[in-house]
């Protein structure tokens, strides 16, 4: 591995590049946080794929692809003497060390948990109204889930067994059904996204992330249909002319195959 050295040089080699294209290119010298905005969380999704993937040469390139939005942003920040890539990386060492008072001071903590409700308690002292003022607006529905329920748990609001929270679920169930019965389409999704909020949070009492968990089966439904359809059109044939029991033996095949 690298050494610490080789580790800056590698670094300000990167600053370098970056105050070179800002300043030759057509396209970096047009480009503005906003225009960046949408790359940015293009690439950190690319990242996501690659670290589901289990794929750390392609980790190692994207990680590469964030760290230069993270410099280009910097760079921008710099040109209007608003910040720059120091005053970055200052900031995040400050609140660092600020809420890690177990480590930089001396505070006593037995676990995990008390290192999380040491954290939002530290940001509610910071001057945020709330513990939720964290959780950005625009993540998707079932990451903001489980963000909001980790939030409140690490203020002490929160189920004291999985148990409880699995009783929940079932009980959340019913009352979707009953909707469901019911036939009324706006109580049936308002009933709906509360199992799928009890879900999420069944899910954090178990360590298991759900996005991560919903994007495996969806490569999985993925992969399984491209075989699906690979295999006929080996045989000639359009999918809507199959049956769905010749359909299935290709897809418990597909099955087989993962194994």
């Amino acid at each position: 591995m690298n050494t610490r050295q080789q580790k800056l040089e590698a670094f300000d080699r990167l600053l370098t590049i970056m105050d070179e294209l800002r300043e030759q290119c057509p396209w970096d010298k047009k480009q503005t946080m906003k225009t960046l905005r949408h790359l940015t969380i293009e690439e950190t999704y690319e990242l996501g794929d690659a670290i589901l993937d289990d794929d750390l040469e392609e980790v190692k390139k994207e990680l590469g692809d964030v760290l230069l939005h993270i410099v280009f942003y910097s760079k921008i920040g710099s040109e209007t003497n608003d910040f720059d890539i120091a005053d970055v990386c200052n900031e995040i060492c400050d609140k660092l060390i600020n809420r890690h008072p177990h480590i930089y001071g001396d505070v006593k903590v037995t676990s995990e948990e008390d290192v999380k409700r040491n954290w939002e308690n530290i940001k509610l002292k910071e001057g945020k109204k709330s513990v939720l003022e964290g959780v950005p607006r625009g993540l998707p529905a079932l990451v903001k889930a489980s963000r909001v329920q980790e939030k409140v748990a690490g203020v002490g609001f929160d189920w004291e067994k999985p148990e409880q929270v699995w009783e929940k679920v079932q009980e959340e169930l019913a009352e979707f059904q009953e909707e469901v019965k019911v036939n009324d389409q706006d109580k049936m999704e308002s009933e709906f996204g509360d199992v799928m909020f009890s879900m999420v949070n069944y899910a954090r009492f178990l360590n298991i992330s759900p996005e991560n968990a919903l994007e495996r089966t969806n490569k999985k439904f993925i992969g399984r249909f491209q075989y699906l359809e690979a295999k006929a059109k080996e045989l000639g044939k359009e999918l809507k002319e199959m049956t769905l029991a010749e359909m299935d033996v290709f897809w418990d095949e597909a099955k087989l195959a993962e194994k």
